[in-house]
């Protein structure tokens, strides 16, 4: 086995990983699955014996061409490959794995005898780096919304409006200038600091910020 194959490189994906070794005789068509495969697929070791048609069916519908060029290719030429896919396993669950190996011997056409390599099921893995992804994107949204209510008390005091109008106020200036209405909410807040809360220098700067030279200036830029 060459190193994009070795066990501890396909562990190294994370630790919540489950991998397991097969071979595929490829003269006998014939094919040997370590327990740790039989568990990947939703099987108890031995409960089935393993072909390349069930393992074809339990590819993802929407995968399964890709493994079977995959696999092709691989029995063709020997060369070491890598496929991670999406299989539905014997209970019905969707799980996503990588799949390595490499061929081995030769025939006198120089074709390989057998594949050999890993399965690796990195469902759990993905799924933490959706989460973490979508936690990332949900706390951006809230950090976003918490600016823009309050750019939206800032407008309201000013302006003397309640919240609704003062972010109708806000809107209309982001379309106007063709930017972000967390963006120009962002400029609002942030300039707060070096305005000194003072009500005369907010007004100053709002009006200057808001008035459609500025924004007919800002959709220049």
């Amino acid at each position: 086995m060459t190193q994009t194959t070795d066990p501890e490189r396909a562990l190294a994906l994370g630790t919540r990983t489950r991998a397991g070794a097969y071979r595929l005789d490829l003269t006998t068509q014939q094919w040997w699955w370590s327990d740790e495969v039989y568990a990947i697929h939703g099987f108890a070791p031995h409960e089935v014996v393993p072909t390349t048609e069930l393992l074809l069916a339990h590819k993802h519908p929407e995968d399964r061409g890709r493994s079977v060029a995959a696999l092709d290719e691989a029995s063709r030429t020997g060369a070491p490959f890598s496929s991670v896919h999406r299989i539905v396993d014997a209970r019905g669950r969707e799980r996503v794995v990588a799949v390595v190996g490499e061929g081995q011997g030769h025939t006198a056409l120089g074709t390989p005898t057998e594949l050999v390599g890993y399965f690796v099921d990195v469902t759990d893995v993905v799924d933490d780096r959706a989460q973490a992804a979508a936690t990332v994107s949900i706390a951006a949204a809230a950090e976003s919304r918490s600016v823009i209510d309050q750019a939206v008390g800032v407008v309201a005091f000013v302006e003397e409006v309640d919240p609704a109008a003062a972010f109708l106020v806000l809107r209309a200036a982001s379309n106007d200038a063709n930017v972000p209405i967390r963006v120009l909410a962002r400029a609002i807040v942030g300039a707060l600091p070096t305005l000194r809360h003072d009500p005369a220098r907010v007004t100053h700067f709002l009006e200057g910020l808001l008035s459609p030279a500025h924004r007919q200036g800002a959709a220049g830029a």
